[in-house]
């Protein structure tokens, strides 16, 4: 795309429609094919029925695309918030699945409404005080735990029930040595297929989704196995070298939904809403569904061609108001999607239409073929999870921690392992008190901690002069995030860091963007006193302290 081409940028509403319905309408469909299979696996892995999933992608499309601050991000449900959920399901329910299905759907209406007033109140910004390397923890001890539920889905087994996590873990080798052979079919083969389009080149090829070609073998594979009907099979019974046991396969293996899309809307039960469970899985779904859209939206952004910048406030007051509509029809919590999104830039997608149309295409295929839906495998779903639970944990996003700094690659071991060992919000904590410590350590003073010192002034050419005194860290630039947000465009400010002690990965990474972002706005951002200060690791954007 050329630079006069991007200048001009799209227009949005109705006349954005006219203009560009033939790309939206194309990267909405692609998109709608990708979404699919992940609502539905997103969903089961939840504890929710598998239609819970498209409900809350058909609302993230049809309603929130209306009415959000961002341009081509895709709504719907997530990964990330698997562990939550499916945490109030089992938490509330107290082994009554549906009981706890129901009481989880009160506890995403009470947390839309918290989603609501952050973003009316403009608390956005809010999601700066977690720092990066706690986030990708959380994200990847997220993805740690996606992969051991899922493994033993994807394999036809079992974990036993009430299983704790690292017991669900421990008995990973159980269920390959005791696998079901057809089910584990299914889902090595789908896993296999997801390994080898990540490594293809072709961008013909890209184009077509990675997750509908598992949908598609594994409904292949469920028909010549048979798994429309229940029966007992041996595996291979004329291998010798075998020992042999029968197994059973049937419908169980197969996605459960109604014929009726209408009987899928479930109603929330608010009886336990004076309960500290109750209010610690509204905590945990506002807190991670909230930090994860803000975090998805930013990340868009830096993709999108033209360079839009969302309204990250009205993005999140227009996802509560959807996860407020899906939580009272029985939907899961929603948030900006990072990969649907990705996908949708890359497609060629203009505005937010192309959202609006994978909610259309979602909506109508659950209508028409509810049938098609139903003889999708659980296994080729549970492939497409654990796969994007490696996504989230895989040994690169450890190695890009790692080139950050040191401190960085040890605040995320210890908020993953917080998060294994106790659960997701008091991992997250871990991990912030673990990176105050490390601060402290470093000669940040204590009531720097959250008090931030700078001052902004103006010289006889009207360049904004900002000057850091002390440390500028995760916990106290707030303030002064705002204040910049709040400077006229065009100008030439310049940021003074002689007398700030150290800055933080999270404030270098803010400075950084800011840069662009204010460059791109006609103006010019110059950094002085860098040089003043040591480098803790090679990452450009690592800690920096003042030299002695």
């Amino acid at each position: 795309m050329s630079n006069e081409s991007i200048s001009i940028l799209p227009k949005t509403g109705l006349a954005g429609l006219k203009d560009n319905w033939r790309n939206d309408l194309l990267s909405g469909f692609l998109v709608f094919l990708i979404a699919l299979p992940l609502c539905l696996g997103i969903s089961m892995a939840s504890g929710f029925p598998p239609s819970a999933g498209i409900i809350t992608a058909i609302i993230g499309g049809m309603l929130v695309s209306r009415i959000n601050g961002s341009f081509v991000t895709i709504n719907g449900p997530a990964a990330g918030l698997i562990v939550v959920v499916l945490g109030a399901v089992q938490e509330l329910g107290e082994g009554d699945a549906m009981a706890g299905y129901r009481y989880a759907l009160a506890a995403i209406v009470v947390a839309s409404v918290i989603q609501i007033l952050l973003g009316v109140f403009k608390s956005g910004r809010l999601s700066s005080f977690f720092p990066a390397s706690v986030v990708h923890g959380m994200l990847a001890a997220i993805g740690i735990i996606i992969m051991a539920k899922q493994i033993h889905v994807m394999f036809g087994q079992a974990p036993e029930k009430g299983s704790s996590l690292l017991s669900t873990i421990a008995q990973i080798p159980h269920s390959i040595l005791n696998l079901n052979y057809e089910i584990a079919i299914i889902g090595l083969t789908g896993l296999i297929i997801l390994i080898i389009w990540n490594l293809i080149k072709n961008p013909t090829l890209k184009m077509i989704p990675a997750p509908l070609i598992v949908v598609l073998v594994g409904i292949g594979l469920a028909k010549y196995f048979d798994l429309d009907h229940e029966h007992m099979y041996l595996f291979l019974p004329d291998a010798s070298f075998l020992t042999h046991h029968e197994e059973t396969v049937g419908p169980k293996f197969l996605v459960a939904i109604s014929d009726n899309f209408i009987s899928s809307f479930n109603f929330p039960d608010f009886s336990k809403f004076a309960t500290l469970e109750f209010w610690e899985a509204v905590i945990s779904i506002s807190l991670v569904g909230s930090l994860e859209s803000l975090l998805s939206a930013m990340a868009v952004d830096k993709l999108d061609p033209y360079k839009r910048h969302s309204n990250h406030d009205r993005d999140l007051t227009a996802v509560g108001v959807g996860n407020l509509v899906s939580g009272l029809i029985g939907g899961l919590p929603m948030i900006a999607e990072i990969v649907r999104s990705s996908a949708n830039v890359n497609n060629g997608a203009k505005t937010q239409w192309a959202n609006f149309f994978h909610g259309t295409f979602l909506l109508l295929f659950v209508v028409l073929f509810p049938q098609l839906i139903h003889s999708i495998p659980l296994a080729a779903l549970a492939a497409l999870l654990v796969f994007t639970g490696y996504r989230l944990a895989s040994p690169s996003s450890f190695a890009h921690v790692m080139g950050i700094g040191k401190e960085q690659l040890f605040m995320f071991v210890v908020t993953i392992i917080g998060v294994i060992a106790t659960d997701l919000l008091i991992g997250v904590f871990i991990g912030i008190a673990t990176k105050f410590a490390i601060h402290l350590f470093r000669g940040v003073e204590f009531s720097n901690l959250f008090n931030i010192k700078y001052n902004i002034s103006r010289n006889t050419n009207d360049e904004i002069i900002l000057t850091i005194i002390g440390s500028a860290i995760f916990s106290n630039f707030l303030r002064l995030k705002t204040d910049l947000a709040n400077l006229e465009d065009g100008k030439t400010i310049t940021i003074k860091l002689d007398e700030a002690f150290l800055i933080d990965h999270t404030v270098m990474e803010f400075f950084h963007d800011f840069e662009h972002q204010y460059q791109h706005k006609g103006g010019n951002c110059i950094f002085e006193g860098l040089d003043d200060h040591e480098a803790l690791a090679e990452h450009p954007l690592s800690v920096r302290r003042l030299k002695n």
